[in-house]
């Protein structure tokens, strides 16, 4: 049971609240990787001298003793010239004595080494006691392999924790990319040949287009505008709420000039090591430079362009030091160099000043959720490529999706497709693009057992919400109302405004706030007392209402003082630092006026509900028949025509 759904956002300090994302497609490119080529090089070949010495040292002690068949050993313990002998397994290592040595003309060589058979231990043991040969015992000895590998491994270990100090210190000191390519940047790059996003591909956005065409111009051009003297904006800052394009915006300014794109997100500058982002925007401003003119395109800079001094870590931790690192690139761009940075952000009032200020991101570029012109172009270009039916009317579908953005939009096409080819049709007709868009605006239908009595209170909490909207003048008009479940509610009343609203005057909002309290009235008026089903309805209106007073200065208690977004969006740091602009007294009052206002519309709300009980009661009962009502079916029932209704199998 929730409140009545609409697809145009809530009430905002400024503008309706966005939802989504648009026009973003990721663009492959190159992300380098591994250390440079020399440094391989080098520590292979050391790799490789490690092994040739261990290997020459091991074949010289080899040739310093004399290789004996085990006849020819035993004839020389019963002759007397063997002095000592060492067993290891099935190996046995000996030293001839002087006068084996001068007897079998061995020079200045005593060593032997020969190996003994399994059955001649007890045998061979007498044998070199009755010489009184002295013996000695040892483990196995290991494999040549096993002994190249324990000798060689620890010297590597130190060779590439040498190479790794070498690396940080070389890091620090030129800017290099660090131990194994970690201070290099992440940065996707598409070649000019690569680029196929063009302007025509950013529908909707035409107040952007313009002001972000003549950085297009400078980029084809550079020589015309140096000429006269001018300067291109080093950074572009691209705003407005997620899915307006913003991605799509960025690729189509390097598609049009034809340059080079850099495309990286503001995160992954960001590693555990301290340094590393740092390195890694230098790396990414060297290789934009080489490749000038081009484009590089930060996307969620609010990652690490937040205000600094606001982090736990103070202004010492990884990210202030990449900031700073990128505020140093921005002010190193020479005149001649036609590097264009482009950022997004949907969080511009937390960014550091130092980033805003001109000479850095000097110009500004917002983009909003489209109008229904804009969303009309839009569909337009999702659905160039999809058979559409003769009955889709886009410019309809346009009025009836207010408040989408454009990523919105694109989904609605495409679940429009899956829904066709669910069904196993050949084309797109309205009935798909009306069924996705409900799948959007409401959520998908699902399954809930509910008992009679549980579906009945559902019917009358939607016919509450549902008749009051149909009698206050300002409320949105009723799109449907539905007792199917959709998404984690039991049921969902729509409503689509008439207009689009940048400005919301106090009596469209007192409607507002009156028909979210329409479902709990209901059931207070039908059952005697309330369920928890209102919870997201109260949660809604007391957050309207808390803007109504201590945003918009609607309250004449209150006056027209406002708390600042950064108050009552406080985020970890800021509300750590930043002290409150109101006293005690003032939170207070701001709380009694919330709660007053809230008690009057919903005193209101109950006059109407009660005055209107046989309209609530009959809208309900059609409800419980049909399970889903549309618009004019809903002002059937109201007008006393509900019997002509049939009921839906």
């Amino acid at each position: 049971m929730a409140e009545p759904r609409s697809p145009t956002p809530r009430p905002a300090p400024s503008a309706p609240e966005p939802s989504g994302s648009g026009g973003r497609d990721g663009g492959g490119g190159n992300a380098p990787s591994g250390l440079p080529r020399q440094q391989w090089l080098l520590f292979v070949w050391m790799a490789v001298a490690l092994l040739l010495m261990f290997h020459y040292l091991d074949g010289a002690d080899r040739q310093a003793r004399v290789e004996l068949t085990y006849s020819d050993f035993l004839e020389a313990v019963d002759a007397g010239h063997v002095d000592e002998v060492t067993l290891r397994g099935q190996a046995l290592e000996g030293v001839f004595s002087d006068s084996g040595r001068l007897d079998l003309d061995l020079g200045e060589t005593r060593a032997f080494t020969t190996t003994r058979p399994d059955v001649e231990s007890e045998r061979l043991l007498e044998r070199l006691e009755a010489q009184q040969v002295r013996i000695a015992a040892r483990p196995a000895e290991p494999e040549a392999w096993q002994r190249l590998l324990m000798g060689v491994v620890p010297w590597l270990l130190m060779l590439a924790l040498l190479f790794w100090f070498w690396n940080r210190m070389q890091e620090r000191m030129t800017g290099g990319s660090g131990t194994f390519g970690m201070g290099r940047s992440r940065a996707r790059l598409v070649e000019p040949q690569q680029s196929k996003v063009r302007l025509a591909d950013v529908a909707g956005s035409e107040n952007a287009k313009r002001d972000i065409f003549e950085v297009i111009e400078f980029l084809r051009e550079p020589e015309r505008f140096q000429a006269l003297g001018a300067r291109m904006p080093r950074g572009i800052l691209m705003m407005g709420p997620p899915g307006t394009g913003k991605t799509l915006m960025a690729k189509a300014v390097a598609g049009e000039a034809g340059v080079p794109f850099f495309s990286i997100s503001g995160s992954e500058f960001i590693e555990m090591f301290v340094g590393v982002g740092a390195s890694r925007v230098r790396d990414l401003f060297r290789q934009a430079k080489e490749k000038a003119p081009s484009v590089v395109f930060i996307d969620e800079i609010d990652s690490i362009g937040r205000t600094r001094g606001t982090g736990v870590g103070g202004g010492h931790d990884e990210r202030e030091q990449t900031l700073n690192q990128i505020l140093a690139e921005l002010d190193g761009f020479e005149g001649h160099e036609a590097v264009v940075v482009l950022a997004a952000t949907n969080r511009p009032d937390v960014l550091d000043p130092a980033l805003l200020r001109p000479g850095r991101f000097d110009r500004k570029v917002t983009l909003e959720n489209p109008h229904r012109q804009a969303r009309e172009a839009i569909l337009r270009v999702h659905t160039r490529r999809m058979p559409l039916a003769d009955d889709v009317d886009l410019a309809r579908l346009a009025e009836i999706t207010i408040g989408f953005s454009g990523a919105d939009l694109a989904n609605l096409a495409n679940e429009a497709a899956l829904l066709a080819g669910r069904h196993g049709r050949a084309d797109l007709d309205w009935a798909c693009f009306l069924d996705a868009r409900d799948r959007l605006m409401l959520g998908e239908e699902r399954e809930m057992g509910l008992s009679e009595a549980q579906r009945r209170l559902v019917a009358y909490h939607e016919a509450g919400h549902a008749l009051l909207a149909h009698l206050l003048p300002q409320a949105d008009r009723l799109e449907k109302v539905t007792v199917l479940p959709r998404g984690r509610t039991p049921g969902v009343t729509a409503q689509v405004p008439d207009e689009e609203r940048v400005n919301y005057n106090e009596s469209y909002l007192h409607d507002r706030l009156t028909v979210m309290f329409g479902g709990r009235l209901a059931e207070s008026i039908v059952f005697g007392e309330v369920s928890s089903g209102a919870e997201n309805d109260l949660e809604q209106a007391t957050r309207l209402a808390r803007r109504m007073v201590a945003r918009w200065g609607m309250s004449e208690r209150v006056g027209p003082m406002a708390l600042s977004q950064g108050q009552e969006h406080a985020f970890l740091g800021r509300e750590m630092t930043q002290l409150r602009e109101h006293s005690e007294a003032s939170a207070g009052l701001l709380d009694e006026e919330i709660r007053r206002l809230l008690g009057e519309m919903e005193a209101r709300g109950r006059r109407l509900l009660e005055q209107h009980r046989a309209e609530l009661d009959r809208l309900a009962a059609a409800l419980e028949a049909r399970e889903t009502l549309e618009g004019e079916e809903i002002r059937e029932v109201l007008e006393g025509g509900a019997s002509r209704l049939p009921v839906r199998a």
